[in-house]
C-alpha cells in the first residue's frame, strides 16, 4: 500500500477518522491481551515497529544478524514472508523460492543467515531450533503475541516519525506509540531524528538508539550519472535522497507502493525512459528481487548498508539474551 498524504499530519480528516482509529487500536490491544504466546528453547529478538512500513525494519534485522554472528552465535531469522504465498514453516532457499513466494524481505534475509518464513510465527521457531538456531531474529511481529520476545527493538524512521500519531486508518500507527512503547526495550531511531522521537522513548523510559543506512561502494559509480529511479518501499523518497548525497543525477523519480509486484510492461517503459534520456534505471535491492528475472541485469541496484553511531549501545541490550560481543 502507499501511505495517504494525511497520515503525515494532523487534520480534518484524520480527526473524523480517529474513532475508527481507536477502534483498530482496541483489537490489537485485545489480541495481545489475549494471545496464548509460545516460548521458544532459545532467545528471540523481535525488530518491529509501531508505523506500517518504511521504518527499516529489515536492515536493521540484517545488521543485527551480522553482530550474532560475529560473537559466534548461530541466528536464525524469522519472518511472515509479507507479499508471498507460502504458509510455511519454509526454509528459504534463494536459488528456489522468488519474491512471490516467500516476500522479498525473506531473500534478502536469506543472504545472511538461514531464515524461516511462518505464518504462523511459533511454528517457524520450532523449525528453527530443530536446525540449529542458538537464537532467533524475528523481522516484524512487534504486535504479534503467538510467540515471546525476550527483546523488542522498535524501529523509527528518523524523517517520519510516527507521522500524525494517530492510529490506522487516521494515521500510519498499528497502535497508540506511548502504548507500544510501553513493551519495547529500545527504540532504533534510523537517519537524522526530525521529529522527536527520541524524546517520546525517553519519556517512555525506553532505551535509543541510532543508525544511518550508508550506500554500498556501487553510489560511487553514480557521481555524475544520469538515472531514472524506481522504488516500490514504505518511503521511496529515502532512496531517492540516496541516490542524490551519491552525486547521481534524477531524470525521474517513479515511486510504487510498498512490496509492488512489477509487471513487465512497467521495467520495459522504464528502461525505454532511461535510454531515451542516455540515463541508467536503478532501484533497490529489495525491489530488485521482484522484477522480472531476465530483466535484472538490466537494473542497476543500489544497495545499502545499516551503521551503528555507537555500536556500544547494543552491548547492554544483547547482555539481556546472553549475547557477549
Amino acid at each position: 500500500m502507499r501511505a495517504p498524504e494525511f497520515w503525515d499530519r494532523d487534520g480534518t480528516l484524520a480527526r473524523c477518522l480517529a474513532p475508527l482509529g481507536a477502534a483498530y487500536g482496541w483489537v490489537v490491544a485485545h489480541r495481545l491481551a489475549e494471545a496464548d504466546e509460545y516460548r521458544p528453547a532459545v532467545p528471540v529478538i523481535c525488530v518491529g515497529n509501531i508505523v506500517a512500513g518504511g521504518a527499516g525494519k529489515t536492515p536493521v534485522a540484517i545488521a543485527l544478524t551480522r553482530h550474532l554472528l560475529a560473537a559466534g552465535r548461530r541466528p536464525h531469522l524469522l519472518t511472515r514472508g509479507y507479499g508471498g504465498t507460502e504458509v510455511g514453516p519454509r526454509a528459504v532457499d534463494p536459488d528456489r523460492h522468488d519474491a512471490a513466494r516467500v516476500g522479498d524481505e525473506a531473500l534478502l534475509l536469506a543472504a545472511e543467515a538461514p531464515t524461516w518464513v511462518a505464518r504462523w510465527r511459533p511454528d517457524g521457531a520450532v523449525a528453527a531450533v530443530a536446525t540449529g538456531a542458538d537464537i532467533i531474529v524475528m523481522d516484524d511481529g512487534f504486535q504479534n503475541g503467538t510467540i515471546a520476545k525476550d527483546l523488542s527493538l522498535v524501529v523509527v524512521n528518523g524523517a517520519y516519525g510516527f507521522g500524525n500519531g494517530r492510529t490506522m486508518p487516521a494515521g500510519p500507527c498499528r497502535e497508540p506509540p506511548e502504548r507500544g512503547l510501553a513493551r519495547a526495550d529500545a527504540m532504533v531511531i534510523v537517519g537524522d531524528d526530525r521529529t522527536a522521537a527520541a524524546a517520546l522513548a525517553e519519556r517512555a523510559g525506553v532505551a535509543v538508539l541510532h543508525a544511518r543506512l550508508i550506500p554500498g561502494p556501487e553510489g560511487a559509480e553514480l557521481a555524475g550519472r544520469k538515472v531514472v529511479a524506481f522504488a516500490g518501499i514504505g518511503h521511496p523518497e529515502k532512496f531517492f535522497d540516496s541516490l542524490k548525497q551519491c552525486g547521481a543525477r534524477l531524470v525521474t523519480t517513479n515511486s510504487f507502493p510498498d512490496h509492488h509486484p512489477y509487471a513487465r510492461a512497467e521495467i520495459e517503459d522504464l528502461l525505454a525512459e532511461a535510454e531515451a534520456n542516455d540515463a541508467i534505471a536503478i532501484t533497490t535491492a529489495k525491489d530488485r528481487v521482484r522484477l522480472p528475472e531476465d530483466l535484472r541485469r538490466k537494473i542497476a541496484v543500489l544497495p545499502v548498508t545499516l551503521e551503528w553511531r555507537d555500536p556500544g549501545t547494543l552491548t547492554p541490550l544483547l547482555d539481556r539474551v546472553g549475547v557477549r560481543a
